[in-house]
């Protein structure tokens, strides 16, 4: 990642994925901002920013051989990573954890490439409590793969680092909500 990558990357997401107002988060929260993380996700230069940055980040541990993540935030991030990663000497699998399981043919929580054994990434666009994540690492851990890293677009710095952190695993995200807003939040 270069300097230049990360600056690009902040201006698409203050352009695109910074609302202000009253909005009701996932977890339930109520805030005066609302990051809509997708508009700058699947943006063609936002989507390759994000892969870019993640992958060099999830790169640092050899051992890692899969990227995936709670859908919807995650899906377009996977792709990226995964499509960087095969012009690369160690393509990396992907892999999707729905919400719930599906309700027909082999009904399963997961989807994608990702086994037993398996030592992963997990990656989402916004975090604020860490619940969502947190799910998605109980399910990769269900099927005994081990995660390793779980890497963020934006942490809206309400707990969710220092929650992860505490559980042991390695968290890294690109920015901190107050990189963004600054004293809007």
């Amino acid at each position: 990642m270069t300097i230049n990558d990360r600056e690009q990357l902040k201006k698409l997401l203050i352009e695109n994925s910074i609302f202000f107002g009253k909005f009701k988060l996932v977890s339930g929260l109520e805030s005066d901002y609302y990051i809509d993380a997708r508009r700058t996700t699947l943006h063609p230069l936002g989507s390759y920013l994000i892969g870019k940055i993640f992958l060099t980040e999830i790169y640092k541990d050899e051992k890692v051989v899969a990227v995936g993540g709670p859908t919807l935030g995650a899906d377009p991030i996977i792709g990226s990573i995964l499509s960087m990663s095969a012009n690369n000497s160690r393509p990396l699998n992907g892999f999707i954890v729905r919400k719930r399981e599906k309700g027909y043919g082999i009904k399963k929580l997961i989807e994608g490439n990702v086994k037993a054994g398996d030592r992963v990434a997990i990656v989402e666009d916004v975090v604020t409590t860490g619940g969502s994540v947190l799910k998605a690492i109980r399910e990769v851990e269900d099927i005994e793969a081990t995660v390793s890293k779980i890497l963020f677009v934006v942490d809206r710095e309400e707990g969710a680092k220092a929650k992860i952190e505490s559980m042991g695993y390695s968290y890294y995200s690109i920015f901190n909500v107050s990189e963004l807003i600054g004293n809007h939040c």
